[in-house]
């Protein structure tokens, strides 16, 4: 499969810092396609690892199919990917592939599993997780959330992994839990019942160097429920959050990242609707507690769940996208002031 170049192009933004409006341009350097070789590629992140990019997706027949399997590619440079592993498991759709470094140094990876029996079919989502020490050789995968509870994607913090699991195909109602874990693997609810206001599902955890804990919840339309995206803020223990609605603007923020940048500030990406859905970029204030568009990559249709990285002053953007026909990998690569 051949790797093709996206014209790059520059957006000016004005983001909100320190109660202040502060103009800069940002610049999409690139955006290459770097895989499509199944009939549905889809659901990435990305991480560096051992000197090398990772960046992990699902592959399948469709978007939900009794087949899914998780591809890892590998990469010394971000322009050339060749395949690392290919890791499945019988009778599940593997699903939606995380990528994080344990504390002994160990690539994990954590994703979906879906006992689906045939293509189309719904069914309960539970999580797997497999560890490699090269990237190449990965351990069996492990049921650690059973289907019904979804652990979305982990964080490690000062030796601990942190996650949000939500209700996917389950029973018991709609809400997440804080899980905490030392190993990866066995699992212990923190908070039981972190957030039940609306269909809150896919949530990512990242840590402030002062140790403060930033939740960014996707939350969905479910009849007459709260259908925006939420920011949940919490310091150490993790037990207290205080959460504030980011505006409807971001409804179904689908596959939600979050970064923060060596300058201080935070970029979070997801799935956007208004015009089309399409992956974007945005700035996300802490301290006010808002967030913003800051520019949207080329996508469309079938499109999101993206991986953010920060390497070499650049932030490197894994995501897939239908816009060009086929459900496909790309990467790009984005140039911050």
């Amino acid at each position: 499969m051949r790797t093709r170049t996206i014209i790059a192009f520059v957006a000016l933004f004005s983001s909100i810092a320190s109660g202040a409006v502060a103009p800069f341009a940002t610049e999409v350097v690139e955006v290459k396609k770097i895989w499509d070789d199944a009939a549905h590629n889809a659901f990435t992140d990305l991480v560096w690892f051992g000197e090398q990019f990772y960046c992990a997706f699902r592959e399948g027949r469709g978007h939900v199919s009794a087949d899914g399997r998780i591809r890892v590619l590998r990469s010394a440079d971000a322009d050339a990917w060749t395949s690392a592993a290919l890791i499945s498991f019988q009778g599940y759709d593997f699903r939606d592939a995380h990528l994080s470094i344990t504390p002994d140094g160990r690539l994990m990876l954590i994703g979906g599993a879906a006992p689906r029996k045939q293509d189309g079919e719904s069914a309960p989502t539970g999580s797997f997780v497999s560890f490699s020490q090269d990237g190449t050789t990965w351990t069996e995968p492990v049921i650690v959330s059973q289907p019904g509870r979804w652990l979305w994607r982990v964080t490690w913090h000062e030796g601990k992994a942190y996650g949000v699991s939500y209700t996917a195909g389950g029973n018991g109602g709609q809400y997440l839990s804080l899980l905490t874990s030392t190993d990866g693997v066995k699992y212990e609810p923190l908070v039981e019942r972190l957030f039940d206001k609306g269909y809150a599902n896919e949530t990512t955890l990242r840590f402030a160097p002062d140790g403060t804990c930033y939740a960014l919840v996707r939350r969905d339309n479910s009849g007459d429920a709260p259908s925006s995206t939420m920011l949940g803020i919490a310091c150490p223990d993790y037990t207290q959050w205080k959460w504030n609605d980011l505006g409807t603007e971001f409804n179904a923020f689908g596959g939600p990242d979050l970064l923060r940048l060596p300058s201080g500030l935070w970029i979070a990406a997801g799935r956007m609707h208004q015009g089309g859905a399409h992956t974007a970029l945005t700035v996300l204030d802490v301290e006010n507690k808002t967030m913003a568009r800051l520019l949207d990559l080329p996508s469309g249709g079938d499109t999101s769940y993206p991986g953010l990285l920060w390497r070499n002053d650049l932030l490197y953007v894994s995501y897939y996208s239908s816009h060009q026909g086929k459900t496909s990998i790309y990467l790009a690569k984005v140039r911050f002031p």
